[in-house]
């Protein structure tokens, strides 16, 4: 099974160390920037009035070398002691290029997750918002706990066993994970705002970085300028419930390529449908978890893998769906995983919501336990994991991992579930696809209505895979106008795509 490792961080006291190690590295001659009227109420004035982000030229990652500036901003470690210790956030931004009459501000961009980096993610990601450059700088940054800002460690030993991963986390990460957490970044987004001279945020988010928008327009809805949030996730669940809705979503997308395969494809390895395919994945599975197969570079592909695999290909819509099927012909005929494994590396999502059940991501893994309140026993957790079996015959025994996620993790949660009420805040554009296998269409539902009357407003689109922006034009249009402009689609605009009859 493929995991991500992380090294040990032993103490806060080496934060400092290994952000100056890790943080993105930068070139002389900084720039000032101007800030805004309206700073974060109840921070000294050093973090405030008294900062200026020095913007200046990246030299890692280097995709960043050539066209981006690199920053970092200084937060408190704790918002309910401002005046102690800070933290430094990485910052990486690209220019706007249209005339600055025309420059509206700058877009924060959250890639997803939870543990998604933005300085790495939008030199990669950048083709997919160019065209907003006209008018916005377009911004990102590393969440608390990820890439270079105070990142999370759990070692090797977090793999060991599901429920040992919460013991893993606390022996090397233990005096940062009280200050983990979207409620705490959705804090720094507000800094951010300030010191990058909005005295609105304009934001897009996708998957999990619908939560962070969408706990930020709670917390502060009259700093909310323009919030996109994109393959939403579902406020109103729980951990437990998300994990069962999200593998039955994965599930009907894997019924529905089957059903293609076999109508569309010669030599469909799924066989005749749905019925058929479960059996033949199941088949598949037992021999994976006997024998692993080769996936290339020394590495192994076991069951688990199979289904990770297999849900990064239908996240990535209809257009992988020959790939898939090729993929899967070559590991069962031949038992050779490297088309299904460099395939789902090359063209899977960087979200590790495309993945749900694999969590061994450490700040997944502590973004999640510190948002979550559930603390369900031992017992509990194996009858969860029962009925995430039970609601996927292809990708539940995978999925049921995640339920122990949690388990004993040594500090307590926000809340059962996320609070996203923004009553008075201008109006947040809501997308949903209607075959997302990662964000089922029910939580962008869901989303848009808790945000509340004149807030959430939501746009449907009728599309396999996870996330629609800007593949789907009218969703690319949509979107766009109402960043340019502020002008929201008319109530219960639906966007035709893949899915549409």
């Amino acid at each position: 099974m493929r995991i991500i490792a992380g090294v040990v961080l032993a103490a806060i006291g080496v934060v400092g160390a290994l952000l100056q190690h890790d943080a993105p590295r930068r070139s002389a001659e900084p720039r000032t920037e101007l800030t805004a009227n309206n700073p974060p109420t109840g921070l000294p004035t050093v973090l405030t009035t008294g900062q200026h982000l020095q913007w200046s030229r990246c030299t890692s990652p280097p995709t960043a070398r050539t066209g981006y500036d690199c920053a970092t901003m200084k937060t408190p470690l704790d918002y309910r002691k401002p005046d102690g210790r800070t933290i430094d956030v990485a910052l990486i931004r690209r220019k706007a290029t249209g005339p600055n009459a025309r420059r509206i501000g700058s877009l924060v961009l959250n890639f997803g997750g939870p543990g998604v980096s933005g300085v790495r993610g939008l030199p990669e990601f950048l083709n997919q918002y160019e065209p907003l450059l006209d008018r916005y700088d377009l911004v990102s940054f590393d969440p608390r706990g990820v890439g270079a800002t105070i990142p999370v460690r759990c070692g090797k030993t977090a793999d060991d066993a599901p429920y040992g991963r919460a013991h893993a986390c606390a022996d090397h990460s233990r005096a940062l994970l009280p200050y983990i957490g979207t409620s705490h970044t959705a804090r720094d987004l507000d800094l951010m705002r300030y010191l990058l001279g909005d005295e609105r945020l304009h934001y897009f988010g996708v998957s999990y970085g619908t939560a962070l928008g969408a706990v930020y327009a709670h917390l502060y809805p009259s700093h909310v300028g323009r919030l996109v949030l994109e393959a939403s996730v579902d406020p109103t669940e729980d951990l437990d419930e998300k994990q069962v809705s999200q593998v039955k979503a994965v599930q009907a997308a894997f019924d529905r390529f089957a059903a293609h395969c076999a109508a569309r494809i010669r030599q469909c390895p799924t066989g005749d449908g749905p019925e058929e395919a479960a059996r033949r994945m199941a088949r598949l599975a037992d021999r994976l978890t006997k024998k692993p197969a080769p996936a290339g570079d020394g590495r192994k592909l076991d069951a688990d893998d199979l289904a990770y695999d297999v849900s990064a290909y239908l996240g990535l819509g209809t257009d992988a769906w020959s790939p898939l099927a090729k993929a899967l012909s070559a590991l069962i005929d031949h038992n050779d995983g490297r088309p299904l494994s460099e395939g789902a590396d090359d063209n899977g999502s960087a979200d590790p919501a495309a993945t749900p059940g694999d969590s061994s991501h450490p700040a997944q893994i502590a973004i999640t336990c510190a948002d979550s309140s559930l603390r369900p026993g031992f017992e509990q957790l194996d009858r969860d994991g029962a009925r995430v079996k039970a609601a996927s015959p292809v990708f539940g025994a995978a999925w049921s991992i995640g339920v122990y996620l949690c388990y004993d993790w040594p500090f307590n949660g926000e809340r059962a579930t996320l609070q996203v009420n923004a009553e008075g805040a201008a109006p947040v554009l809501v997308v949903g696809g209607t075959g997302d296998p990662n964000t089922p269409y029910s939580g962008a539902r869901h989303m848009a209505r808790a945000l509340g009357d004149g807030v959430g407003v939501l746009l449907t689109a009728e599309e396999e895979g996870h996330g629609t922006y800007p593949q789907n034009t009218c969703v690319a249009e949509t979107v766009d106008r109402y960043l340019r402009t502020g002008h929201t689609p008319a109530p219960g605009t639906v966007c035709r795509g893949s899915m549409s009859s």
